[in-house]
């Protein structure tokens, strides 16, 4: 057994990362992505820059340690979620609205987070390729929810589009099957699971999106009233029951 993982060493190791990007959050959080500096993280922590550098390369490793946790945190909230409706037996539109508010309850909560993966990209920073996979088990299990919908004409477009997607990219086929298992019974349900999880996440993108920015204050509506009209739009494009 390897037990290095376990030494005093490796915990003191992943112990300082920790508090590293917990440092990284608070900056984050009060001044934004642009002002995130390892030097100005090393001189809070009252480290120096290069015994900074031992626990992560350079900045833009950080940002990657950063991105990977908020996705991981994203995808942990929303399957908690998914607990919550298979203990309460909710239909598909019930679900959506349960999974989504989930969602957006995590974004609000911490919206530097949120915006870290979801608003302006990081100028001449580049997502690690495992970021995808990250974002698509945020989003996978809304699949299921759309797979049991019937899609409207006026999204037929968009499901066509979502078919030849899901028959050309064997990626995208593995992803909507570790979600709906049995779609491929049936021809029809990965694209209309595609259409859905594309559309609720562009719905989610631009209403969460505005308040976690702030963009709704002093406005006389609420996020979570805003995002329950656009589910609820979306769910009757499905006829979720």
């Amino acid at each position: 057994m390897d037990r290095t993982k376990d030494s005093p060493r490796a915990r003191y190791r992943e112990q300082t990362r920790s508090e590293i990007k917990d440092t990284a959050l608070r900056q984050l959080a009060e001044s934004g992505v642009a002002a995130l500096a390892l030097t100005r993280i090393a001189k809070e922590m009252g480290l120096s820059g290069p015994a900074l550098y031992r626990y992560f390369a350079s900045r833009e490793d950080l940002l990657s340690a950063l991105i990977r946790d908020a996705y991981d945190d994203a995808a942990a909230a929303v399957a908690q979620a998914v607990a919550q409706a298979d203990a309460a037996a909710q239909g598909p539109r019930a679900r959506l609205s349960t999974l989504a508010g989930a969602y957006r309850a995590w974004a609000v909560a911490e919206p530097h987070r949120y915006l870290l993966i979801q608003g302006a990209p990081v100028p001449g920073y580049v997502a690690p390729d495992d970021t995808r996979d990250r974002a698509r088990a945020v989003l996978g299990p809304f699949l299921p929810v759309f797979a049991a919908g019937e899609p409207g004409a006026g999204i037929s477009g968009l499901v066509a589009e979502m078919s030849a997607w899901h028959a050309g990219d064997d990626a995208v086929a593995a992803w909507v099957a570790d979600y709906v298992p049995d779609a491929a019974r049936d021809s029809a349900r990965p694209a209309a699971a595609l259409a859905g999880a594309v559309l609720v996440w562009a719905q989610l993108h631009g209403s969460v999106g505005l308040e976690a920015a702030g963009q709704f204050a002093g406005m006389g509506h609420s996020g979570g009233t805003l995002l329950a009209a656009q589910l609820g739009l979306l769910a009757d494009c499905f006829a979720l029951s």
